[in-house]
């Protein structure tokens, strides 16, 4: 028998009403995309204005310079959003077509010309002439026409029912976590060997942390951050530490890159760098009924992305001067000594968001519920501004790499030679003073320190045009999905079983057999993490406009309106048959 590990609330059903209306409406595109050859035109449905769709049209287009120069836009923007979150993958910004160009930043650019409502005059109208009010109402057109995302809204709803199935019923069992560092290393090794077996490939260019690069460099801490989850590696805890700083140092790196080269801090841009970090944290935390800081890598880039954000749009015109750009960079760290680093001003600016960023682990209850945000985000406050200084860095540090690579070989060898040693040097006294303190003594130095093995694996990753050019693209793979496989670990690899839970228990298929159950386990888990990326872009591509702020609120609209008023709906039959029932 079926027994669910908590009670459904008022959240729960209203999203299963959603998907449910979304499974039918699907299910009524396909049916009359089967038929529309033999169904004639309904008088009355003629060809509308596609604006709504909230896409980059070629209108918006149009008005903003050119199909080519929008299509580019809404690609650059697209490729930058994917490569983040972040133990979850951090946004690098579409880091590495930055540093491809080596000319001189560009000017900030002008806001691409906005369209306004199309054909609409105002938002009122243009909500009533939506494509999401028309499927609403079930028109053929409308149906036909949004066919695709409606199919993407039902898979990510279907997947999102395997989350509670697995997670908060009992139809499969629970298991105990064990860690053997013989298992742990050999799976790390097996398949870090199968990864330069099969998927070593080379990029166009040896640019300086490509993208390539850093899509590897994401996916091989994943998969170490994930095992040290699975198994519960204790002993690894510092090294996860770092990992995670690194995750943060690229969300400093890729954004700082990504605007400080094209001046585009449009509103789109930005929303479509939001829905990619929070789209799939919210709507998991709505049906497994748990709080936003249970998964605070998301939150702590989300902050840690608004900060580069602001630095760099505040006042664009001086990104440009290298002195004040400098400036920003120090005034970022002034901001966190005073913000962070004073504990009571850190309380007094987040008690009001304490609904948003609050969290008490239930089998740990704890009256101080800023106290897990305090601490997470207190380790890896500093690292992102210093990915964002090495961002700025880059171009001289590139071109000194250059300088290195065109020497005679035996200066070449010589100095190369001297920089490994000193680096060898630094990791000797940075591993015997720093990170074999136990766990306490080193989260009290790792917001000083992190920057060191950061750095270190910066220099000797990008040493020769070899090591610049070559990458592993199974692990560039996983690291495209680090968001993913971060939130879907607690649910469908793991278990919590309880709103806001850790993840204290292993998922079983297989009872008694845990090698095969993690094979099998790990297999449906990486699968389902891949097509959630795929579904969160694909949403994302038709929910949120990146040149057109107009149809970006209205959106923004739409989206709390309908979910506002179905809650409440729901909320108000939900608490009357609970009443009822007692």
């Amino acid at each position: 028998m079926v027994i669910l590990t908590s009670p459904i609330t008022s959240g729960q059903a209203t999203f299963l009403v959603a998907f449910v209306w979304s499974l039918l409406a699907w299910i009524a595109s396909e049916i009359l995309n089967w038929l529309q050859s033999s169904i004639p035109t309904k008088p009355g449905d003629e060809d509308r204005d596609d604006s709504e769709t909230g896409k980059l049209l070629p209108t918006t287009a149009a008005a903003g310079g050119g199909a080519a120069g929008a299509v580019t836009a809404t690609v650059s923007a697209t490729a930058a959003s994917h490569h983040g979150a972040n133990g979850a993958a951090p946004p690098e910004a579409g880091a590495a077509a930055i540093v491809a160009d080596k000319s001189p930043p560009a000017a900030p650019a002008k806001p691409a010309a906005s369209v306004g409502f199309g054909v609409h005059g105002n938002m009122l109208t243009s909500i009533a002439h939506s494509g999401f009010v028309d499927c609403l109402l079930m028109k053929r057109k409308a149906l036909l026409k949004h066919r695709a995302t409606l199919r993407a809204a039902v898979e990510f709803g279907a997947l999102m029912c395997w989350y509670f199935l697995c997670d908060r019923t009992t139809v499969f069992a629970e298991g105990e976590k064990s860690y053997s560092r013989d298992l742990f290393v050999f799976l790390f090794v097996v398949l870090t060997s199968v990864a330069v077996g099969s998927s070593l490939q080379a990029f166009k260019m040896p640019l300086l942390l490509n993208r390539p690069q850093t899509e590897e460099w994401k996916g091989w801490m994943q998969i170490l951050f994930l095992l040290y989850h699975y198994f519960e590696a204790r002993e690894a805890y510092n090294a996860i530490r770092i990992f995670i700083a690194g995750y943060v140092w690229m969300t400093g790196f890729g954004n700082f890159s990504y605007y400080y080269k094209t001046g585009d801090f449009c509103i789109g841009r930005f929303a479509q760098m939001m829905w990619r970090l929070n789209f799939m944290v919210f709507f998991t935390c709505v049906v497994l009924n748990n709080s936003y800081m249970l998964y605070y890598i998301c939150p702590m880039h989300t902050i840690f992305t608004v900060f580069v954000y602001a630095a760099l749009a505040i006042a664009p015109q001086y990104n440009q001067n290298n002195f004040w750009c400098l400036m920003k960079i120090v005034a970022c760290f002034l901001f966190i000594f005073v913000t962070w680093d004073i504990k009571t001003v850190f309380y007094a600016i987040w008690s009001p968001f304490t609904f948003l960023v609050g969290y008490s682990d239930p089998r740990k209850a704890s009256d101080d519920v800023l106290h897990e945000w305090y601490f997470r985000s207190s380790l890896d406050r500093y690292i992102w501004i210093y990915g964002m200084l090495c961002a700025f860095m880059h171009p001289p540090v590139a071109a000194l790499l250059k300088y290195i690579d065109e020497m005679p070989i035996i200066r070449r060898v010589t100095v190369r030679s001297f920089v490994i040693s000193l680096c060898a040097v630094a990791g000797y006294f940075y591993y015997v003073h720093i990170y074999t303190l136990p766990k306490l003594e080193y989260n009290q130095v790792h917001p000083y320190t992190s920057w060191i093995p950061i750095t270190l694996w910066i220099i000797l990753r990008n040493m020769t045009p070899w090591l610049r050019i070559h990458h592993l693209r199974l692990y560039g793979w996983l690291g495209c999905i680090t968001l993913e496989t971060y939130i879907s670990q607690f649910h469908i690899w793991m278990k919590t079983v309880i709103p806001d839970g850790q993840p204290k228990s292993l998922l079983v298929f297989i009872p008694g057999y845990p090698l095969l159950n993690f094979a099998l386990v790990s297999a449906l888990y990486i699968l389902i993490s891949h097509r959630l990326f795929e579904l969160t872009n694909t949403l994302k591509n038709a929910v949120v406009p990146h040149s057109n702020d107009s149809l970006l609120a209205r959106n923004c609209v739409m989206m709390v309106v309908a979910g506002a008023v179905l809650w409440a709906v729901v909320a108000l039959i939900y608490n009357l048959v609970v009443v009822v029932e007692k």
